[in-house]
């Protein structure tokens, strides 16, 4: 057996009295002593701390390194422009996701290329191929930077004060900047996994990165784990790889255009040209824009979409139940769990903390918002519903819970 990867602030999440797990081969902490659902809710109302330094990092460079990645990728690379970032997929010849990654321009003559962890082997076998077809580099600087997300409300405060009051970087999402925090480079962007409107990625060299961690603690922020990066993404909906991207229950590959996001990471412009993957994607998008304007004569190239999922009845529904509706088999949750949330209507208020059982799930492609379906929780199917999402984050500073509730 291997021995677990270590990030540089390991030695910080022990001293924090951790419970580390193995999660793709590092050694990562799940949960602090505060536990998953108080990391989430300080999270949504304060400053959650997450060691990313476990993602992939990818620097390209090279004279036709626009030209390789508007091929190897499915954004509009072009688009892209001094601090910005962008959503994309690397696809493959199918037109499906070998990986979903985002691509950073911190500099004009390079981009950064962060990919899934446990991707980031198998993306480097797929990329260097197409590389070789360019007069490009790409080079894996994981080892030499550490990532820490600054996820919350008060995250921008909190960084505003490390650089001497002065804005951090375009005050929108996507939007990146590099900063002097304290006489420490780093570079940022307005990105996260937790769909907070607030919220930032901060990367920085490893000698730099545990002083960070310790500096934003004093501050006030507080260290949460991967158990609680997953509720906090599953309530904002966004895929997971291995779940809602990648292969399916049966083993068969998830076509992008499944994928709510595909619709922001795939760009079929003429000026982007050709790109792997791209006649496929097309065919997606045609049958994708025919099931938005309700038809579904033919569904074959989308036969089922990831879609969110409520538990109405008591319960908790987990990654591999049955989806049934009217009786028959309509697809499975591909991750589902109990998530806490602030229960308010009008201004923000931490006074009520509830409890929700939601989750995402692929189902036949007819299954359409506002549906009763029912789920197979241990030998007993309960009722569920399909709403149209679990959160809104476009509501700064604070997220915002949206929770179906049974008309009575």
């Amino acid at each position: 057996m291997s021995e677990l990867k270590r990030t540089v602030l390991y030695n910080e999440h022990l001293a924090a009295g951790a419970t580390m797990v193995d999660f793709g081969g590092w050694d990562m902490p799940i949960q602090y002593p505060a536990g998953i659902v108080a990391e989430h809710l300080f999270t949504r109302s304060a400053c959650g701390l997450f060691d990313v330094s476990h993602m992939g990092r990818l620097l390209v460079e090279g004279p036709q390194r626009v030209a390789f990645l508007q091929y190897a990728l499915t954004s509009n690379v072009e688009a892209l422009t001094l601090n910005r970032a962008q959503y994309c997929m690397i696809p493959n010849e199918r037109g499906g996701a070998v990986d979903d990654a985002y691509l950073y321009m911190f500099e004009e003559d390079r981009f950064l290329l962060v990919v899934n962890a446990s991707n980031k082997d198998k993306d480097l076998k797929h990329l260097l191929p197409i590389a070789e077809k360019f007069d490009v580099t790409i080079r894996d600087i994981s080892d030499e930077y550490a990532a820490i997300a600054v996820q919350g409300p008060l995250s921008r405060k909190l960084l505003e004060e490390l650089n001497g009051g002065k804005e951090l970087t375009e005050p929108k999402k996507n939007a990146c900047g590099t900063v002097m925090l304290e006489g420490h480079e780093a570079r940022l962007s307005t990105t996260g996994y937790t769909g907070e409107p607030i919220g930032y990625e901060v990367y920085m060299k490893n000698a730099d990165a545990v002083w960070l961690w310790k500096r934003l603690g004093e501050m006030g922020a507080k260290p949460a784990g991967l158990g609680a990066r997953d509720t906090l993404r599953l309530e904002s909906c966004m895929p997971l790889y291995g779940h809602e991207l990648g292969t399916d229950h049966d083993g068969k590959e998830i076509p992008i255009f499944a994928v709510p996001l595909a619709k922001f990471a795939v760009s079929f412009l003429d000026s982007k040209g050709d790109f792997v993957g791209k006649a496929p994607l097309q065919k997606q998008f045609e049958t994708y824009t025919r099931i938005q304007a309700g038809d579904f004569s033919d569904i074959s190239l989308i036969p089922r979409r990831v879609m969110p999922i409520c538990l109405v009845d008591r319960g908790v529904i987990r990654g591999g139940m049955t989806v049934y509706k009217d009786g028959k088999e309509v697809g499975w949750i591909t991750s589902g769990t109990m998530i806490p949330y602030y229960d308010f209507e009008e201004e923000f208020s931490t006074e009520k903390v509830a409890r929700r059982s939601i989750g995402l799930a692929y189902l036949d492609t007819p299954v359409q918002r506002g549906d009763f379906v029912e789920v197979d929780v241990r030998g007993k199917r309960l009722r569920a519903v399909i709403p149209a999402s679990h959160m809104n984050g476009r509501t700064p500073p604070y997220a915002r819970p949206i929770v179906w509730k049974e008309e009575k």
